[in-house]
């Protein structure tokens, strides 16, 4: 089973935006099941992309002109993906981001709700 997914790369160079894609191998037959979700956070705007594939979870963010990909981890209460120094923890509607850079007691540079 092959997940397949494709981030946005920018190049250091240039300001023109380059698309890479990312195969990983999962074992077995899994269906995989994405979600793209806008989110405002104050005034910026943060797109997630959830691709779930049986066990296997990811949350690509676009964050501005970044891209983070950020992996399932565990949590008590909602959805926790980690990546880079980031944290992205969703329940409901809401969803807060965290840079682990800042301390990990910091508050949330973004607490967002989901654009419908």
């Amino acid at each position: 089973m092959r997940l397949t997914f494709t981030a946005i790369i920018l190049a250091a160079a240039t300001s023109a935006a380059m698309a890479s894609t990312v195969t990983f191998e999962l074992p077995g037959e899994v269906a995989v099941e994405r979600n793209t979700v806008g989110y405002k956070c104050g005034n910026q705007a943060v797109k997630a992309e959830y691709i779930n594939a049986g066990s296997t979870s990811l949350a690509v963010l676009t964050l501005g002109d970044d891209t983070v990909v950020t992996v399932n981890v565990l949590s008590g209460s909602g959805a926790k993906y980690a990546g880079q120094q980031y944290v992205w923890w969703t329940k409901g509607d809401n969803a807060d981001l965290y840079d682990l850079f800042k301390g990990e007691d910091a508050p949330a540079v973004f607490s967002c709700e989901a654009v419908k």
